[in-house]
């Protein structure tokens, strides 16, 4: 064993490079077979966009044989009201929804991590087990909750609760990393007079980018894919998101848009790509360094 460790050391560098090079070509090989493989739905929708309505589903081809973007045109325009609508709801209830879970999570993430106060692994302890309850055990009494208060129909119920740190997943991915900065910091500050306020905001959040960034991203791409939430409480059509929007272009009792479906769901990913693209870094950061000792 000792020889065969010998030898492996001492072995020179171009014959490990011969050894593992067929292991790698194999490995990036499936690798690129595996994201072709997922990737050829979206590319997919991409093409049929482009085609001629009466030949989206006549092939499983990803090159078109004449492209028409006429399908774009029609399915910003045809419907009674204009697709940018949608768009413009989507983004405000997005925007809304990350602001209040970046400071109402973080608030609270601070507070279980930081603050001592009577009763905090309790209601730690409960804030978790909320992650085990189904939406569905709740969607009824939400409902009407918000039915009473005269919210149905706007977008509060889709909003104000985030506000409330709702989403404990956030919370605890928060009081995770708040955990691993030094309490050193902490101490120095409030010798030099910082409240518990001013550490948080001075201190804490500065060094809490990363993980801000991440609940950002996962909030934004999950608000602007939702779909049930808009669908219970949303009616009037001037309220719809981009996901209500889209389902009024298929309609079981008479003709189906196909070709404005796919134009209008591939401009819906436009916005989710940049936002992702522009905060990667941030997002892998917080989630490398989530619960790691600093």
């Amino acid at each position: 064993m000792t020889n065969g460790i010998t030898s492996a050391i001492a072995a020179p560098p171009s014959d490990i490079t011969k050894r593992s090079l067929p292991a790698s070509i194999t490995v990036h090989t499936l690798l690129i077979l595996g994201s072709l493989l997922m990737l050829y739905p979206l590319l997919w929708m991409v093409s049929a966009s482009v085609r001629p309505e009466n030949e989206i589903f006549s092939s499983t081809s990803l090159i078109p044989s004449s492209i028409d973007f006429s399908s774009y045109l029609r399915g910003w325009v045809g419907l009674d009201i204009s697709f940018g609508r949608f768009f413009w709801n989507s983004l405000v209830i997005s925007v809304l929804t990350v602001i209040g879970n970046v400071v109402a999570c973080s608030l609270a993430a601070y507070a279980f991590a930081r603050l001592r106060f009577a009763g905090r692994n309790f209601w730690f302890a409960i804030m978790l087990g909320t992650l085990m309850i189904p939406y569905h055990v709740t969607l009824i009494p939400q409902y009407v909750l918000f039915l009473n208060l005269g919210w149905v129909n706007t977008i509060l119920p889709l909003v104000v609760p985030k506000f409330l740190a709702s989403d404990a997943f956030f919370i605890f991915l928060m009081v995770q990393f708040f955990r691993g900065i030094p309490r050193e910091l902490d101490e120095a500050a409030m010798m030099d007079g910082c409240s518990a306020w001013r550490i948080y905001w001075k201190i804490m959040l500065p060094l809490s980018l990363p993980v801000l960034a991440t609940a950002a991203i996962f909030s934004f791409i999950w608000t602007w894919d939702d779909f049930f939430g808009p669908l219970i409480y949303l009616n009037d059509m001037n309220t719809y998101t981009i996901q209500l929007g889209l389902r009024t272009f298929v309609d079981s009792t008479s003709a189906s848009d196909w070709g404005g479906l796919f134009a209008m769901s591939t401009l819906t990913l436009v916005p989710v790509f940049f936002f992702f693209l522009f905060f990667q870094r941030l997002l892998i950061e917080g989630i490398a360094t989530t619960g790691m000792k600093r």
